[in-house]
């Protein structure tokens, strides 16, 4: 394979994606543990507030149940604890594989064209993660 258009596909296929699950990585991390805290927070205050009978914080306790069935039902439509896993997981696959290919491991050594071999497996791993991402929506749909 050609060294200047390995180079390119470091530089614009391989760098885009890695910064890309990295990216979608870090959001669905971020917006799982938000949603975690408010979950939590207002599931612990909820109770505290019917019991102090005060009218007004009746309303925050409303308010309060509102945000944990928001949250909740965020987090079961949206999947973002399964996004962070899986985004994490593909991210630190495709690190992984530029170490295997500069380090000559996992079969790289042995390969009659080890540029070959990394953009095949690099191509796998992303278009395993497409069809992951294909299979979990038409499973929220069906």
């Amino acid at each position: 394979m050609d060294k200047e258009y390995f180079k390119k596909y470091l530089e614009e296929r391989y760098k885009d994606q890695t910064e890309w699950y990295d990216k979608k990585a870090t959001f669905n991390q971020k917006v799982f543990k938000w949603l975690q805290w408010l979950i939590i927070i207002s599931s612990a205050l909820t109770p505290i507030l019917i019991l102090a009978n005060i009218d007004f914080l009746k309303w925050f306790a409303v308010a309060a149940a509102t945000i944990i069935a928001v949250s909740a039902s965020a987090q079961k439509a949206f999947k973002y604890q399964e996004n962070w896993i899986n985004y994490r997981a593909t991210c630190e696959t495709l690190k992984k594989e530029l170490y295997y290919y500069n380090c000559n491991l996992q079969g790289y050594n042995n390969a009659k064209d080890k540029e070959a071999l990394f953009i095949d497996r690099v191509e796998s791993l992303i278009s395993r993660e497409n069809t992951y991402w294909v299979t979990t929506v038409r499973e929220k749909y069906e």
